[in-house]
């Protein structure tokens, strides 16, 4: 039988001419409505085999598939953040209707929530991924419309002076001092501050690390200890047995909490965020002599054109070749 019911919901069961089985929910109490849905698919599945049409894909059924294929991003949330977004807007369409027209009106949609065009751009560029694969790898559509990004601007990089840091790590709570401290000895993102375990530090060796599946590049990070760090680690000893930085024996996940944003507030600190921790690190660390190189595999970048953001921190390896041009006027002796 094609149609059963089952409480109170009509589900579909039939065979189709390629022999797959086809069994899933009509999503209706009407008998009506779900034989029509049903000789929709029979239908569908017929011209598929037959014709050699490409099946009809929703965007529900390419957010299960990029879900299950990507789970392994270490951005992954952020992507089901954006999705559930998309959501209101694509939520049960075809794949083949998304239109550049449309993708214009989800763009508009929002801008007009304030955001910026960085964070427009975020959501686009988990649409635009979806679309790709639909494309290249799934086979689900012949092409995809274009996903136009919006302009942004470029950003300078935010980092403290030594003086604005121990002013704001005095405004901290112990716990959250001791964690940006942590930070700015390390460079160590905020995932990897707050899922740091014993398991992943040597204290004979000074050495922490990065395991693949906790770094964004899927790469180990091993982590040099310097003394401020050893003794930040050694300050948590004991407080709980698996995790090095917590609260009032629980696992910390948040960082950007009002809490934060106090200290920053009473430490007279504008336009910075948890992040610009690592940024911080980082420029201090250049503005120290410490080669490109050498700052590239510390900080566990995939590329170096991420660390040449840093590059105008120090030109001091470049001074002997400004003096190499001779002066125009002659330079008097005093």
């Amino acid at each position: 039988m094609s149609l059963r019911k089952r409480n109170q919901v009509w589900w579909i069961d039939f065979v189709a001419p390629n022999g797959q089985r086809i069994r899933q929910s009509a999503g209706t109490d009407n008998k009506t409505l779900a034989q029509e849905f049903h000789d929709k698919l029979k239908a569908e599945a017929w011209r598929v085999t037959k014709l050699g049409d490409k099946p009809e894909r929703s965007w529900n059924d390419a957010v299960v598939r990029w879900l299950k294929e990507q789970s392994h991003k270490a951005t992954i949330e952020t992507d089901k953040i954006h999705l559930r977004w998309l959501d209101k807007h694509l939520g049960g369409k075809p794949m083949a209707s998304i239109s550049r027209t449309l993708i214009d009106k989800i763009t508009d949609a929002k801008l007009a929530e304030g955001v910026s065009n960085a964070t427009v751009n975020r959501v686009l560029e988990v649409l635009r991924a979806i679309l790709r694969k639909a494309v290249q790898d799934w086979e689900w559509l012949d092409k995809a419309p274009h996903v136009r990004m919006l302009r942004e601007p470029t950003r300078r990089i935010r980092f403290l002076t030594r003086e604005e840091a121990q002013r704001l790590l005095a405004q901290l709570p112990s716990h959250l001092a001791d964690m940006a401290a942590f930070s700015l000895a390390t460079g160590l993102r905020r995932a990897n501050v707050t899922g740091m375990q014993w398991t992943q530090i040597d204290l004979d060796r000074r050495l922490a690390w990065v395991n693949p599946d906790q770094a964004k590049a899927r790469k180990a990070i091993a982590v040099p200890l310097n003394a401020e760090a050893v003794e930040l680690i050694s300050k948590q000893i004991g407080n709980h047995a698996t995790h090095v930085f917590t609260f009032r024996g629980k696992t910390i996940t948040q960082t950007s909490t009002k809490t934060w944003y106090d200290a920053l507030k009473r430490a007279g600190i504008t336009e910075f965020r948890w992040h610009d921790l690592r940024h911080t690190w980082a420029s201090w660390h250049v503005q120290g002599g410490t080669p490109l190189f050498a700052l590239q595999e510390l900080g566990g970048w995939e590329s170096s054109e991420m660390v040449r953001r840093y590059a105008h921190m120090s030109a001091d390896h470049l001074a002997p070749y400004a003096d190499r041009l001779e002066p125009l006027r002659k330079i008097e002796e005093k």
